[in-house]
């Protein structure tokens, strides 16, 4: 692997997880304006007909290996576009933003867990090293410095649906790594293109069922600039540089990405809503950029290589 490859893979993941992070705030702020399976909806509808146009004769001219692909495209396609933001947004719904962060710590040791399984890649003894580092930041920035607040956490059906969610993140990041060979003949944004048109369909009877129960979208345009950050950001930008990061780097070292998602967040959250950020943030911060640090540089013989 080159070094701007690697470089630009990097720096792909970090872009997903920081698009990741609005759309976490997104979802916060609009649970009670956007209904989960709305926003899941509308939010890839829009996104697959802005991509639509650009991706209709590379999808064409690409229908062999398309074919080829299969049914590995509708699983992935299951649970990349149809399955975690939609657990995502649901959970939103009845658990607290601090809860879905602490679950979501276990999307790296989930995926280190099914890359093991599935690909035979268990990964370095560092690697482990680097994750349990990030995973001690991460509970500092949750428990914000104080421990007793961990204890005094409760949980409740939303979180069981985001642990649901990071299972199915998980395997996404996996099976996307599994099956590069099918997939590595395909554009990246053509098959970011037919990971959309199989996804969407798969959100359809989610958001009629929805309809049914009488929750409204209202076209407010707060609302739809909401939509339409997701689509573009949180869908477009982030999946395409989280693929090719999973693509380069592998699935364990893509996802060790996630532990930044807090970090983020709270840094959106001083530029955008004016949150202080208090030495707790500094701190955490640091412990999970050195943990990402220690888990993601190549071994010795790859930086002599290179």
């Amino acid at each position: 692997m080159n070094k701007p490859s690697r470089q630009l893979a990097i720096a792909g993941v970090l872009m997903a997880v920081l698009c990741w992070a609005g759309n976490a705030l997104v979802a916060r702020a609009f649970a009670g304006e956007i209904p989960p399976f709305a926003l899941a909806f509308w939010r890839w509808s829009l996104a697959l007909v802005l991509i639509l146009p650009f991706v209709a004769l590379p999808l064409w001219s690409h229908r062999a290996a398309l074919r080829h692909a299969g049914w590995r495209l509708v699983v992935i396609a299951a649970f990349g576009i149809a399955g975690y933001n939609t657990f995502l947004y649901s959970a939103a719904q009845t658990t607290a933003a601090i809860n879905i962060t602490l679950v979501n710590t276990c999307i790296p040791l989930m995926t280190f867990i099914f890359a093991g399984l599935l690909l035979g890649d268990w990964p370095a003894r560092r690697a482990w090293w680097g994750m349990a580092l990030a995973v001690s930041g991460l509970l500092v920035l949750i428990c914000r410095g104080d421990w007793q607040t961990l204890a005094g956490m409760a949980f409740n059906r939303g979180d069981l649906i985001m642990l649901l969610a990071v299972l199915d993140w998980a395997l996404y990041t996996v099976l996307l790594r599994r099956w590069s060979k099918y997939l590595a003949p395909i554009p990246p944004l053509a098959l970011l293109g037919i990971f959309m048109l199989l996804g969407v369909p798969m959100i359809l009877p989610l958001y009629l069922y929805e309809l049914s129960t009488g929750a409204q979208l209202l076209a407010t345009p707060a609302n739809l600039s909401a939509i339409a950050y997701t689509a573009v950001f949180a869908s477009l930008v982030a999946y395409l540089g989280w693929n090719n990061g999973v693509k380069v780097l592998g699935a364990s070292t893509a996802a060790m990405g996630n532990y930044l998602m807090p970090v983020f967040t709270a840094i959106l959250g001083w530029i955008l809503l004016g949150e202080a950020l208090q030495l707790f943030h500094w701190f955490g911060g640091a412990m999970i950029f050195a943990g990402l640090l220690l888990a993601t540089l190549p071994k010795r013989s790859q930086r002599a290589a290179a």
